[in-house]
């Protein structure tokens, strides 16, 4: 086979060699149009696990590689004048220069053609002349453009701007975090040395930060000396240096280009390394996706039966890992974008945060690496919770937590979710056995579903009420049971249906209006849920005045049925959401428009509710972070001021939820979805929160709760499947304290503990 790789850099280099290796029959040329040792980064970085994948294709390129490594196993963060280092991380640099020259001996060796100095002609005429062409050429691959209409790229341009410089300065002892406050606005640099002498120093700001420096208007020079400047401190007397020599002033600053393409091959070409996706240098694996995907290829071109299904398969298996990866790459550059908003946290929190910042890295993955450092975290976590400084060390998840006079005994929410076992409003045997098993389960805080304010506010026939006596009498007897008997806290979540309303049961046609006995509904306005649901009528002044004394009667039925806590819905497009939500929310008076009317209602009746209850009893709202439609619907960025609202009304606690508000949402599911809303509101505007969202690990509380991205965790569906779930996850990692078992079941605790340690003695076996 005649091969054409376009692009001398590591991913051309590597798939050549690869190739060699499978048939020194091929005939390979690498065309680049820089010279040999010509390199405009500094240092490479790659992980343990990358170094196995390269010895097994070629031990003799990997060991000379390895021969240059410069290895660190600590990660330092330096912030707010705190340097804090963890371990346990593993990995290596190496100059980009020294691995190239590495890769063109060994390429050389096996008897590729290197054409150094050579400027590209059209894909079009190589194509001809080769029977297979590889574009390897980077980040703005010519090739790519040229087929832009085949591989249909997608480049999302990030917002900050970074530029890549080198010092003598010594960080051999570990990967390290420098963030700097200036008059200017915050700076910060990601660092770590790649050979005996040289360390890579990537400076990134913010745009305004940038703007104020006045680094467009700089030279080259000005901007390496301005950047040494800010960081002397660390830097020992040593200069920052820059090797991007063909660029002038501004041009060394970069706004990172992230890529993703539809298609990665047209005919007898195929897309390789950055050319086809990219992955933000903040998880340093750009160049482990070169070599991993150089090897598939050259693996698949030799496995297959054809170029054909070698290409389909090569973009199937590796665009799926690609997306893996930029997923995490892109919680890692998000987290960057957005670290003005953490910077205020303590230190220990701070350096939490960051090294779980892509979700690769979990809190028992931590504990892993570094078991010392984490167990002082959550020393200091116990100790901002109030506890006792001689109680036994416990994990986030499980320390208590105060609103207004309620104290929960752990962050562990039983999340609201509908049973639709009601009778006439009325919570039945079901509800009394369902809510009183997950509060024996070891959770702090159980809430009811969704309790409805009057037979027209109900989403269902089968959904709970506090409407009449005997709702008030049920969930007493209820409540009753779960302080008698537990420890755990109940949380009456309160609303009306709105439009979504004089539905189906939900396993019966979710959202389905009923077949017969259906119920007038209003709305903000005159919109239906959907084309299969009624018309709600657009509700008028003198029915939301009914309804807020609607809310405010069933507040006080909920006082005296003995709660602890009291919700208000105002999320998922029920009627309180509906007013929020522009989507829902049509209305040409003072309760439509803007988002100061289309609060007005919706803080209307929160306030009423807050004004029956007592002061020592917290009132939350649950709220719908994101409508999933775009800047037409309810954003992120207003989520954080509909917060800022709700809490200067009186709320103690944001529940962020997302989503539910239209059939026309796109929401972006994944682990922990909805934590980022939270995550936002808390750390923007400093607002108590709950996250809640495909949570289903002690891992992801955990991570939650110590990163500062949330106060509470929301479970939802595991503790449908397993009412004990905290006390399981507390006993899979490691968890023993005897009090959050009922007594009655001490022998199934011990013998669940036993099972734990012996599965646990199994992996680490």
């Amino acid at each position: 086979m005649r091969v054409a790789c376009l692009g001398g850099g590591p991913a051309g280099l590597y798939f050549a060699i690869s190739m060699k290796l499978r048939d020194p029959s091929h005939e390979i040329t690498v065309i680049e149009r820089n010279r040999a040792n010509d390199t405009f980064g500094w240092g490479v970085v790659l992980s343990d696990d990358a170094l196995d994948n390269l010895a097994q294709n070629d031990p003799q390129s990997a060991e000379a590689i390895r021969g240059q490594f410069a290895y660190w196993d600590d990660i330092a963060v330096v912030h707010d004048g705190v340097r804090t280092v963890s371990g346990g991380h593993g990995f290596a640099g190496v100059g980009r220069k020294a691995m190239l020259s590495l890769l063109q001996e060994r390429a050389r060796e096996l008897g590729v053609d290197l054409r150094f100095e050579t400027v590209f002609q059209s894909a079009e005429d190589y194509r001809k002349e080769y029977d297979l062409v590889v574009a390897a050429d980077g980040i703005n691959s010519p090739v790519r453009q040229e087929y832009a209409q085949v591989f249909q790229p997608e480049v999302d341009l990030r917002a900050l701007k970074f530029v890549w410089l080198g010092t003598r300065q010594k960080f051999d002892d570990a990967f390290t975090f420098i963030f700097e406050k200036t008059e200017h606005g915050w700076i910060w640099a990601h660092v770590y040395q790649f050979d005996g002498d040289t360390a890579t120093f990537i400076v990134e700001c913010a745009q305004d930060t940038y703007d104020n420096f006045g680094f467009e208007g700089m030279s080259k020079e000005e901007i390496v000396e301005t950047c040494r400047a800010v960081f002397a401190d660390h830097l020992g007397g040593h200069e920052l240096m820059s090797n991007a020599a063909h660029l002038r002033g501004a041009a060394v600053w970069i706004n990172f280009p992230r890529v993703l393409c539809e298609r990665w091959y047209h005919e007898n070409v195929v897309l390789l390394g950055d050319s086809s996706a990219t992955a933000h240098f903040s998880i340093g694996s750009g160049t482990r996706l070169a070599f991993d995907s150089a090897i598939a290829l050259a693996d698949y071109l030799h496995s297959e039966p054809d170029m054909q299904a070698a290409f389909e398969r090569y973009q199937e298996e590796r665009r799926l890992e690609v997306l893996r990866l930029q997923s995490a790459a892109r919680n890692s550059m998000e987290w960057f974008e957005e670290v003005e908003r953490y910077l205020d946290l303590d230190p220990v929190q701070f350096n939490y945060s960051l090294l779980t910042r892509s979700q690769r890295i979990s809190h028992e993955n931590l504990r892993l690496r570094d078991k010392s450092w984490l167990e002082g975290a959550e020393r200091w976590f116990m100790d901002q919770a109030g506890a006792d400084a001689a109680a036994p060390l416990r994990a986030p998840m499980f320390t208590p937590f105060k609103l207004r006079d309620l104290t929960l005994k752990n962050r562990i929410v039983v999340s609201p979710m509908a049973q639709y076992k009601a009778v006439d409003g009325c919570p039945t045997d079901w509800h009394l056995v369902h809510y009183g098993e997950r509060a024996k389960g070891g959770a702090g805080l159980v809430y009811t579903e969704m309790t409805c304010v009057s037979p027209e506010g109900r989403i269902t026939p089968g959904c709970p009420g506090l409407y009449a006596p005997e709702h008030e009498a049920a969930w007493a007897r209820l409540a009753s049971f779960v302080h008698a008997e537990t420890d755990a806290k109940l949380c009456c979540q309160i609303g009306h249906s709105g439009r979504k309303g004089s539905t189906n049961l939900g396993w019966e046609g979710m959202d389905l209006p009923l077949n017969d006995g259906n119920w007038d509904l209003v709305s903000a306005s005159a919109i239906p849920w959907s084309d299969q649901n009624a018309t709600p009528r657009e509700i008028t002044r003198a029915e939301m005045d009914a309804v807020k004394a609607e809310f405010v009667a069933a507040t006080e039925m909920a006082l005296r049925a003995g709660f602890d806590m009291i919700e208000l819905h105002a999320a998922h497009g029920y009627l309180i959401s509906s007013f929020i939500s522009p989507l829902s929310n049509q209305r040409s008076d003072d309760y439509g428009g803007s988002l100061e009317n289309r609060m007005r209602y919706p803080l209307e009746v929160f306030t009423a509710m807050r004004e029956v209850m007592p002061d020592g009893m917290p009132l939350s709202v649950r709220i719908s972070a994101n409508d999933w439609v775009g800047d037409h619907g309810v954003t992120p960025d207003e989520a954080v001021e509909i917060a800022r609202m709700f809490t200067k009304a009186g709320a103690d606690l944001i529940d962020v939820s997302a989503g539910q508000t239209s059939v026309e949402g796109q929401p972006v599911y994944g682990r922990m979805f909805q934590t980022p809303f939270s995550d936002r509101i808390r750390n923007e505007a400093g607002i108590t929160t709950m996250a809640v969202g495909n949570i289903y690990e002690a891992d992801h509380a955990n991570s939650i709760l110590m990163a500062g991205r949330a106060d509470l965790v929301a479970v939802g569906r595991p503790h449908l499947a397993d009412p004990y779930w905290s006390l399981h996850e507390a006993a899979r990692i490691g968890d023993r304290m005897a009090p959050d078992w009922p007594v009655p079941y001490l022998a199934g605790r011990d013998q669940t503990w036993r099972l734990a340690d012996r599965e646990a003695e199994a992996i680490r076996a």
